[in-house]
C-alpha cells in the first residue's frame, strides 16, 4: 500500500468511528493521525516524525503536540516558526491549544478535530439518533450525500450542525479527503480573505511567505463555512465566484487555481431576513441553499436528552478516572423538563458539572446547576427557576398525573408507547409513577 493510500484509509477510518485526531493540510497534500489520550505527536519533515509534513516550509523536526488533560503544542526552534492565532510561539515553550485554535507549521495548518468523542466507548456520542424528527434528518442526509450538491444546514446555536456536516462527509465519495470546519465569526475581520483563499508572498504588509488557503486545502474533500452569515458582503461575492467557478484566486496572485471542494454552509441566523436587510447576498444565499437541513432544538427531541445525558456522563467519569454514577430517576425528570436554551452544548457541561461535583453513586437534582434545578418535570422551556407557589405547584402536578394516568389508558398500560405520547423516556415515566402514588401497569400474561 502506497504513503497516499494509507493516509486515506486511515482518514476515512477516523472520521466514521469518531476518533479524536489531527490533520495536516499543506500545498499539495495532508496526513492525518489519531490523538491518544496522553503522549505526544512529533511533526516535521522528517521521515521518523510521528506526522511527516512534506512541504519546504516545515523543519525536519518543527513543533510536537503534548496530549493529557490540556492540549499544547511546542515549537521545537523551527527555522519558519509554529503559530497560534497569529502569534509567534517561542522555541520551547508549551502552548495550551483548543479545538478551535488556528495552528500553523510554517506554511502547513493543524486541524484538530473529534476531541469530543468518547474515548473508552469506541464511538461518538453524538451518534444518538432516536427522535423521529432527526431521524428524519438523517435520512435526507443519507439521500443527499452521494451528490456533490451545496448544502445549507440551519438550526440554533449548540444543537448539532456540525456533526450533521460531518455525516454528510462520512456518507459522500469523498469521505477519504479530509473534513474542514470553518468558524467564519471567528476569522479575523482584516485577514478572512486571506484564510479562506491564501495569499502569494508580498501580497501584502506581512505576506513574507505564500500561504494556502483553507478552500485549496480541503480539495478533494469538505469544507463547511460555520455561522456563513457572519463573512463580509465583498468576500461573499468572491465565495460565490469560487463556488461557481470551482477555481480559486490567491491573494497577490496572477492566475487562478483549480478546487475540487464539496461546499456545506452553516448558519442560526435567519438567512432569508439577512438578504432583505442587505448584509448577506442572494445570489450567494440561493446558491449555498440546493438543498436546506434543519436541525431541531434538542427541546423538540426529548426522546434523546437521557440516552445523551448518560453518555455525556461516561465519558466524564472516565476522565476523572472514577466508575460512571448513575443518574437518576429525579435528575433526568429535571433535564428532560428543562428547556436547553443551549441545545446539546448546554445539556453537556450541565451533565459533566453534575458529574464532577457528585461524590455518590447517583448523580441527583441536587447535582445539576442551580437553574436547571428549577425545571419542572415535562414542562416547556421555563423562563425562571423561581420555585411555583403551593397551589399552583398542586395544580400542576395534578395536570401531570392526569397526563400519565391518559397516556396509559390510550396504550393499554404499555410504559414505552405512554413515554413516547408524553415524550420522555420510559425510566422517568416510571420515576414520576412512583413519585404520583400511581401503580405501575403489570404485563398482561
Amino acid at each position: 500500500m502506497t504513503r497516499d493510500e494509507s493516509t486515506k484509509t486511515h482518514v476515512e477510518g477516523g472520521a466514521r468511528h469518531g476518533r479524536p485526531r489531527v490533520l495536516a493540510l499543506w500545498e499539495g497534500g495532508f496526513a492525518t493521525a489519531d490523538l491518544p489520550e496522553r503522549g505526544q505527536l512529533v511533526f516535521g519533515r522528517a521521515a521518523e516524525c510521528d506526522v511527516c509534513i512534506d512541504d519546504d516550509s516545515v523543519s525536519r523536526r518543527h513543533a510536537v503536540l503534548h496530549l493529557g488533560p490540556d492540549l499544547a503544542i511546542e515549537d521545537l526552534g523551527s527555522s519558519n516558526g509554529t503559530r497560534v492565532e497569529g502569534v509567534r510561539l517561542a522555541p520551547r515553550v508549551r502552548r495550551v491549544v483548543g479545538m478551535r485554535d488556528r495552528i500553523e507549521l510554517g506554511a502547513a495548518r493543524l486541524l484538530l478535530e473529534g476531541i469530543d468523542a468518547a474515548p473508552a466507548a469506541g464511538e461518538a456520542i453524538d451518534t444518538v439518533v432516536r427522535d423521529p424528527k432527526m431521524m428524519q434528518v438523517y435520512r435526507l442526509i443519507e439521500q443527499v450525500a452521494p451528490t456533490d450538491l451545496c448544502v445549507l444546514i440551519t438550526g440554533e446555536t449548540g444543537v448539532g450542525k456540525e456533526l450533521a456536516a460531518e455525516a454528510l462527509h462520512r456518507l459522500s465519495s469523498r469521505a477519504a479527503g479530509p473534513f474542514v470546519p470553518i468558524n467564519c465569526a471567528t476569522l479575523p475581520h482584516a485577514l478572512v480573505e486571506s484564510e479562506l483563499f491564501g495569499h502569494e508572498r508580498g501580497a501584502f504588509t506581512g505576506a513574507t511567505q505564500a500561504k494556502m488557503g483553507l478552500l485549496q486545502a480541503t480539495n478533494g474533500g469538505t469544507v463547511l463555512l460555520d455561522e456563513v452569515g457572519e463573512l463580509p458582503l465583498g468576500t461573499q461575492a468572491k465565495l460565490l465566484r469560487v463556488i461557481e467557478s470551482h477555481q480559486v484566486m490567491p491573494l497577490g496572485g496572477l492566475r487562478t487555481r483549480p478546487l475540487d471542494v464539496r461546499f456545506v454552509a452553516a448558519t442560526n441566523r435567519d438567512l432569508p431576513a439577512s438578504v432583505a436587510a442587505g448584509t448577506f447576498r442572494q445570489d450567494l444565499y440561493f446558491r449555498l441553499n440546493a438543498v436546506t437541513i434543519h436541525v431541531p432544538p434538542l427541546r423538540e427531541r426529548r426522546s434523546e436528552i437521557a440516552p445523551l445525558a448518560e453518555a455525556f456522563a461516561l465519558r466524564m467519569a472516565t476522565r476523572l478516572g472514577r466508575s460512571p454514577p448513575i443518574l437518576a430517576g429525579d435528575a433526568l425528570a429535571v433535564l428532560e423538563g428543562y428547556g436547553w436554551p443551549g441545545n446539546i452544548r448546554e445539556l453537556r457541561n450541565a451533565v459533566e458539572r453534575a458529574v464532577a461535583v457528585c461524590r455518590e453513586a447517583h448523580v441527583t437534582r441536587e447535582h445539576l446547576p442551580p437553574e436547571i434545578q428549577g425545571a419542572h418535570p415535562l414542562s416547556r422551556p421555563v423562563e425562571a427557576t423561581v420555585p411555583p407557589p403551593p397551589q399552583l405547584k398542586r395544580e400542576l402536578e395534578a395536570i401531570e398525573r392526569q397526563r400519565i394516568v391518559d397516556a396509559l389508558e390510550r396504550c393499554g398500560g404499555h410504559q414505552g408507547r405512554a413515554a413516547e405520547i408524553l415524550g420522555i423516556s420510559r425510566r422517568t415515566l416510571i420515576s414520576r409513577l412512583d413519585a404520583h402514588g400511581l401503580p405501575r401497569p403489570r404485563k398482561k400474561v
